[in-house]
């Protein structure tokens, strides 16, 4: 039996899409169409319903998705006894938000590297929409975001949220506390994308607080953040972990306010891939870099954006 036509079709099942599973496995759709057609072929068996437009599984195909991912494991398990001593190359597909870019990613990256120094790195730099999309897809294989990642096969933990602080421009920002109206009304506002947690709950706060119509700015590069903030346009919240390294380099402070800003919720979501390894060791890394050890759970379904 030829596993490249089995993984064809328990993509095709996992992400319910032929058009989705193509581009997982990098190649056209009438390819991986005939992959699952000569599948079918070899087990005398009709594996999808293709009476319809929409994607149907027979009670064959049902039965068989269940050996496809068998197969696939036993695959991945022989491929590691028999290539031990040789370094084999870890291809990831990476996705993380600028939040975890600007804090703690690279010295991650580093230490995977180091482990695996044939590492194959594909990484994005997105919102959280647009990297919960990825993996929707299947062409993301682990994602850091602020939201957990949904779907067939995909799973998630809540790492350790990130402290949010104000940052200013030091010539400016000079007091020793502000209280959140000062800042509203001597500063314009900026915090990430419109709808996104950060800017959410900032508009919270100001509520919280009496503030009824703050100017407030969305922003959803950091890099264009910090230069606004450089200029003297006004105050941005930032994880205080990206402010601890960005006022070292740059004429910024963290500015002390009365009023505490929510911190900003990290979820690392990844897809099982019966047949690799890559991404249950990056989340494996992940884990141990931020102290934790594994305890997967199913990702539940969420719907919105995030920062």
């Amino acid at each position: 039996m030829n596993l490249r036509f089995v993984e064809a079709f328990y993509w095709a099942v996992t992400l319910k899409s032929v058009t989705r599973a193509s581009e997982k496995l990098f190649i056209t759709q009438s390819a991986l169409s005939s992959r699952i057609a000569a599948l079918e072929t070899e087990l005398g068996s009709l594996l999808l319903d293709r009476r319809d437009k929409q994607f149907r599984l027979t009670t064959a195909g049902m039965r068989f998705h269940a050996h496809a991912e068998r197969l696939l494991n036993l695959q991945r398990e022989i491929k590691a006894e028999f290539s031990q001593g040789a370094e084999r190359p870890l291809q990831l597909r990476l996705g993380a938000i600028e939040s975890v870019l600007h804090s703690w990613l690279i010295e991650w990256v580093q230490a995977l590297r180091r482990a695996h120094p044939a590492l194959e790195l594909s990484l994005a730099v997105e919102t959280t929409p647009v990297l919960l999309d990825q993996m929707h897809r299947g062409t993301a294989d682990v994602v850091l975001t602020a939201m957990p990642a949904s779907g067939s096969g995909v799973m998630s933990l809540a790492l350790a949220p990130m402290p949010m602080v104000f940052v200013g421009r030091q010539a400016r920002h000079g007091r020793k506390r502000y209280s959140l109206r000062q800042l509203a009304a001597q500063d314009e506002l900026l915090t990430f994308q419109r709808g996104s947690q950060p800017h959410v709950a900032l508009l919270d706060l100001c509520r919280s607080q009496g503030i009824a119509q703050p100017r407030v700015h969305t922003i959803s590069s950091i890099s264009a953040m910090v230069q606004l903030v450089e200029q003297g346009f006004g105050v941005a919240t930032l994880p205080q972990a990206a402010v601890a390294r960005l006022t070292g380099q740059l004429p910024l402070c963290a500015v002390r306010c009365d009023a505490e800003l929510t911190a900003l919720p990290i979820h690392l979501s990844w897809r099982n891939d019966p047949a690799a390894s890559a991404a249950q060791q990056a989340v494996d890394s992940v884990l141990a870099f931020n102290g934790m050890t594994p305890k997967p759970v199913r990702a539940r379904r969420v719907t919105g954006k995030a920062g």
